[in-house]
C-alpha cells in the first residue's frame, strides 16, 4: 500500500522529514519508489528534461498525463503527486478542476499547481471535488521568469511578507501541502512553522519539512542547468558517455557482440541448412 496524503501530513506532526523526488518515466521512478522516497513528483520540468524544451511553458496536459501514467506503473510505496502545466488551471476553475481530474485519472493521487493567494479560489474549488492539492510558491517557473527571471524570493520585508501571507491563504484554502521554491532560508522557516501543512523545500533551506530534488539533477545526468541548490549525488553523465563510446569502440573492433551474446543454431540443423543451400 502505498503512501496516503495523511502519512504526509502526519510527517510533519512527528516531525519527520519528507524526501521528494521529481521523477518522469517508469525506470528511474521504480527505482526511487524502491529507494524508500516517501514522494513522487511528475513535475512539468519534464519539458525541460525529458523534452528539451526551454523551460516549462511548452508542457501540454496530454504530456503530463504521459509521464504521469508511466510513474504510476513504477510506484508501489510512493505517494505521487503531478503538475498542472501552464494554462490548464489559470483560466478558469473549470478547466482546473477537469485538468485535475485528468492527471488524477492518470495515475496521480494529489495534483500540484502554482501560485499564492490569487490561487486560493482555485485551489478550495478542486479540493471541494475530492482532490488534494499541493500549493507552491516563491519561484513558479511557469510564470515568474516571464517578468523576473530566476531570482531567490523573500529577500525583502514586503516581499517575506507577501510569501508568508500566501502561505496562510494556501492552507486555509485547503492545501495539504506547499512547496517552497527558491525562498530565503529565514523566509521558509518562518512559512515552516507558521502553516500546520508540511513545507516542501526546493532550494529554500534546511528547515522545510521536506526537501525535493529532480532525479536526474540528484545523478548528475541534465548538464543543460546546474542549480545551485541541486547537489549531486553522482555525475552518471560522464559515466554514460563513457559506456556508450566503450560500447561504439567495440562495435567497430567486433569485440562486441562476443559469443555470449548471440545465439547459435543445432549443430544438426545447421548442417542440413548448409546441404539444403548448397554451402
Amino acid at each position: 500500500m502505498h503512501k496516503s496524503v495523511q502519512d504526509i501530513i502526519n510527517m510533519k506532526k512527528e516531525k519527520k522529514k519528507i524526501s521528494v523526488i521529481t521523477s518522469y518515466d517508469y525506470t528511474l521512478a521504480s527505482l526511487c519508489d524502491k529507494a524508500g522516497i516517501d514522494v513522487l513528483l511528475v513535475g512539468d520540468s519534464a519539458g525541460m528534461v525529458m523534452l528539451g524544451y526551454e523551460n516549462t511553458i511548452p508542457v501540454t496536459m496530454d504530456q503530463m498525463c504521459m509521464f504521469t501514467e508511466a510513474v504510476s506503473r513504477a510506484r508501489t510505496n510512493s505517494l505521487l503527486v503531478a503538475d498542472l502545466p501552464f494554462m490548464s488551471y489559470q483560466a478558469s476553475i473549470e478547466d482546473a478542476i477537469n485538468n485535475s481530474g485528468r492527471l488524477i485519472k492518470a495515475g496521480a493521487d494529489t495534483v500540484k499547481l502554482e501560485g499564492g493567494s490569487i490561487m486560493a479560489e482555485t485551489i478550495s474549488a478542486i479540493v471541494d471535488v475530492g482532490i488534494p492539492v499541493m500549493g507552491h510558491i516563491g519561484l513558479q517557473p511557469q510564470t515568474t521568469m516571464l517578468s523576473e527571471g530566476y531570482k531567490v524570493q523573500g529577500k525583502t520585508k514586503d516581499s517575506a511578507l507577501k510569501l508568508i501571507e500566501d502561505a496562510k491563504e494556501l492552507e486555509e484554502a485547503g492545501v495539504y501541502s506547499i512547496a517552497l521554491e527558491m525562498v530565503s532560508h529565514e523566509v521558509a522557516e518562518i512559512i515552516s512553522d507558521t502553516v500546520s501543512v508540511p513545507t516542501i523545500g526546493i532550494g529554500s533551506g534546511v528547515n522545510c519539512d521536506g526537501q525535493v530534488l529532480v532525479v536526474q539533477d540528484l545523478l548528475g545526468m541534465y548538464e543543460k542547468i546546474k542549480p545551485k541548490f541541486a547537489k549531486r549525488y553522482m555525475n552518471l553523465s560522464e559515466d554514460i558517455v563513457n559506456s556508450i563510446t566503450n560500447f561504439k569502440k567495440d562495435v567497430e573492433s567486433s569485440t562486441f557482440p562476443a559469443e555470449e551474446n548471440w545465439f547459435s543454431m543445432n549443430n544438426d540443423e545447421l548442417k542440413k541448412l548448409r546441404e539444403q543451400i548448397g554451402s
